[in-house]
């Protein structure tokens, strides 16, 4: 199957996506939609930026839409569960564009907006609900809305979740649904945690593979810039001044240092904002609007951001703080590169993060094209694996385990203060995940 005709969508829809200029399915698109159309439990692998959200919304709505009438107050006929505020926005604004002139009617919850809006939002009842797991159970416990009568579940960037600490917020919710479902569930890798879940929650699902786990998209050039951690903001501010005219994402670990980064460089002249975990949601849209429209140029987040910005102009991604979770790399620099156009990529890597990225490469299984200064190989292992006692210069003590409190605090760097407390084995503390 080629074209969207085939696939078996209703006249409506298929005039909305060739009014949006949408000819040709993706391959994640031709492989699932069939099975999603014949009411199958899936289970969806592929990379971020393939199309998922049109892969599962298109034949939602096009059930949804057969139903021929409004959905009963304080329900929803579909739930759609992503990590982060950014990728709930992002989903319900495509949805939203491929149901437009129907009677399909988008409800979002997320995090660090009005609950009692939301809520009465959610009054009238809605055709499709988007949500982050932790404002989702806020709402179920004030009894705002039933999920009694949900008969289509999607699970979107389902690892990312896990990593987020949300696995026990999915078994609450798991408890509000019906058995009767259809269970939809995407994922860029594959770890044994996901097998886990789909195992709990699918019942004899399909699997769609259209890309191997831990490939970078093609489009992509990526490279690493060895330096010592109290020079990345200098090394920052000289590649960022080589294109001052273009979009740059900047990728920090904490929220705590990504602020401090931001406020740096809008010292230093450049026109940038930063989002995190203690923006609120107002200010995350408005700072995202902003970069969108290219009043901002240069963005510093951390992981929040990595799979739910969708913006064609990006044309650089800086790894300013490799991630704890060497997947997360993959989806950072897929921020650029969208749409058929090309996009760089830099790692900055300290010598304390020289475990760090030899998982990266590990996954990517090849080697990243190093592109200034020299290897730390064995000068300093992973925080993870640092003895106590160290010297000056010799990188930050281990990470604490999760759920432990931290011994100290690690070595701060010039204009750039990280927080003292280490990320959880998940990616991010459990506290913070219910305000994603």
């Amino acid at each position: 199957m080629t074209q969207f005709a085939a696939l078996g969508l209703n006249d409506h829809l298929l005039k909305t996506l060739e009014k949006q200029d949408f000819t040709t399915p993706t391959p994640i698109q031709a492989e699932a939609i069939p099975y999603i159309m014949a009411g199958r439990d899936l289970m969806g692998l592929a990379q971020t930026g393939t199309g998922k959200t049109a892969a599962f919304g298109l034949p939602l709505i096009h059930r949804i839409m057969a139903i021929g009438k409004a959905p009963a107050p304080a329900t929803a006929r579909a739930l759609i569960l992503a990590p982060t505020r950014e990728l709930v926005s992002q989903i319900a604004e495509t949805l939203a564009g491929f149901s437009r002139h129907t009677h399909i009617k988008v409800v979002t919850v997320v995090g660090g907006a009005s609950l009692n809006k939301q809520a009465e939002k959610l009054a009238k009842g809605c055709d499709i609900l988007v949500a982050t797991p932790g404002r989702l159970i806020d709402l179920l416990e004030r009894q705002s809305v039933t999920l009694a009568q949900t008969t289509y579940l999607v699970l979107d960037e389902a690892d990312h979740m896990l990593d987020m600490g949300f696995i026990h917020a999915l078994r609450k919710i798991a408890r509000h649904l019906t058995s009767t479902r259809q269970t939809l569930l995407f994922s860029a890798t594959m770890p044994k945690q996901i097998e886990e879940l789909a195992g709990t929650y699918l019942t004899n699902p399909i699997r769609v593979q259209v890309s191997a786990p831990g490939k970078v998209a093609d489009k992509v050039a990526h490279s690493v810039h060895f330096i010592s951690q109290g020079d990345k903001a200098t090394l920052l501010r000289e590649y960022l001044s080589k294109h001052p005219d273009e979009m740059a994402l900047v990728f920090g670990r904490t929220k705590h240092g990504s602020e401090k980064l931001m406020k740096l460089l809008v010292s230093w002249g450049f026109t940038a904002g930063s989002i995190h975990g203690n923006k609120s949601q107002g200010q995350r849209e408005r700072t995202l609007a902003a970069f969108r429209t290219g009043e901002l140029k240069v963005l510093v987040a951390t992981d929040v951001a990595a799979r739910g910005i969708d913006i064609p102009g990006v044309r650089h991604v800086y790894n300013y703080d490799l991630p704890n979770v060497p997947e997360n790399y993959v989806h950072r620099i897929g921020r650029t590169a969208r749409a058929g156009a090309e996009g760089k990529a830099v790692a900055f890597c300290a010598p304390a993060e020289m475990g760090e990225f030899r998982a990266i490469e590990k996954i990517l299984k090849e080697p990243i094209e190093v592109i200034g200064g020299t290897a730390h190989l064995g000068e300093a292992p992973s925080p993870r694996q640092q003895p106590r006692g160290r010297g000056p210069g010799q990188g930050p003590k281990p990470a604490a385990k999760f759920g432990a409190k931290p011994a100290g605090k690690p070595a701060g760097k010039p204009g750039v203060r990280h927080s003292s407390r280490p990320a959880s084995a998940g990616g991010r503390p459990r506290r913070e995940a219910r305000t994603a």
